[in-house]
């Protein structure tokens, strides 16, 4: 529930002549201001898919809407506890599904304070994800973007980041994949682990620069070779230019470049994606991203996105054909 109506709830319990009717103004501010906050989002997608020579078909989709509810407090001067959780898996577009809100997209607990930087336990976007992955987590349907070939998962992490130092910040996650754990999961190993990452930001005037690496230790992906990412951003008033780079040993390497231009309640965005696989033939492909997006509130905003990707001979799993595409119209409401 908004604020505003939880302020509207209290000022009708007040004049009724209820017990916190005794209460002071500003007795009612603070416990107002000690509350939760509530947010969330409904966000549906049309998209039409298309693989050459394989699959394609229209869908009318649910793209990631969430409820959430976070909240902090001063532990002691110069100290914030805070803790947010946020479900996800809503399928709002399906009223006939049985369950609703079955996935947990972040949850998690911590303290942070001017001289000490930020820790917090659970689960969250990891250290490397924020730093290095900045085009696939731009996007809104974003099913044909490259993510990153690293294997570390967002839940339970133990993370902690430093505060600025000149504009240089200084992060370090670690995983622990106990002996009790559920080896089944996808982000999990079948022995004990503590996968960790590693990464530094610098961020000055208009330049931030990122590197950040991920050891790949605990989910029994293709190797348990290092995962290193570099990332720099560059804006120029209404122009944001950014160039990422990820690579792993007998794997592959990542490029990326992205372009975002805003004007009033438009925002106009394009990006291109190579992936190198590191095999006898280096097989490659590519993504091609627009993206037309328009704010028609402080609420809602609706967009159109583009994908086109291409490369060798048999990357999207037909054989002799190497091009898929996708078109996506949706909108988003969210508090």
């Amino acid at each position: 529930m908004k604020k505003t109506l939880i302020a509207s709830a209290i000022a009708a319990a007040t004049f009724s002549g209820s017990a916190l009717a005794m209460e002071s103004a500003s007795e009612l501010a603070a416990r107002m201001d000690s509350m939760p906050e509530v947010y969330g989002n409904i966000q549906y997608v049309v998209y039409h898919a298309d693989v050459k020579g394989g699959e394609n078909g229209l869908e009318h989709a649910d793209n990631g809407s969430t409820i959430g509810v976070k909240h902090d407090h001063e532990i002691a001067p110069g100290i914030t506890g805070f803790f947010k959780l946020e479900l996800e898996g809503l399928a709002a577009d399906d009223k006939d599904r049985e369950s609703g809100l079955e996935d947990v997209d972040e949850a998690y607990i911590g303290v942070r304070g001017d001289s000490f930087g930020q820790l917090w336990v659970g689960s969250d976007d990891s250290t490397y994800e924020s730093a290095i992955v900045k085009i696939a987590n731009f996007y809104e349907f974003a099913a044909y973007n490259f993510g990153g070939e690293f294997e570390t998962g967002e839940g339970d992490l133990v993370q902690y980041q430093t505060p600025s130092f000149g504009g240089l910040t200084l992060g370090a996650a670690v995983q622990i994949n106990g002996d009790l754990d559920d080896a089944s999961l996808p982000d999990k190993g079948a022995d004990k682990s503590y996968p960790y990452q590693l990464a530094a930001t610098y961020a000055v005037d208009n330049v931030e620069l990122a590197v950040a690496m991920d050891s790949n230790d605990g989910a029994g992906g293709p190797n348990n070779e290092n995962t290193y990412g570099l990332r720099a951003t560059v804006g120029l008033d209404a122009l944001s230019l950014t160039g990422q780079f990820q690579t792993r040993k007998d794997v592959g390497d990542l490029f990326g470049a992205h372009a975002v231009y805003s004007i009033g309640a438009n925002q106009f965005a394009a990006s291109y994606e190579l992936a190198v696989a590191d095999d006898a033939s280096d097989t490659e492909a590519s993504t091609i991203t627009l993206q037309a997006l328009h704010n028609l509130s402080d609420h809602m905003y609706v967009y159109v996105e583009g994908y086109l990707g291409d490369g060798d001979d048999g990357v999207y799993g037909v054989a002799d054909e190497s091009e898929r595409s996708a078109l996506a119209v949706g909108g988003v409401y969210y508090f």
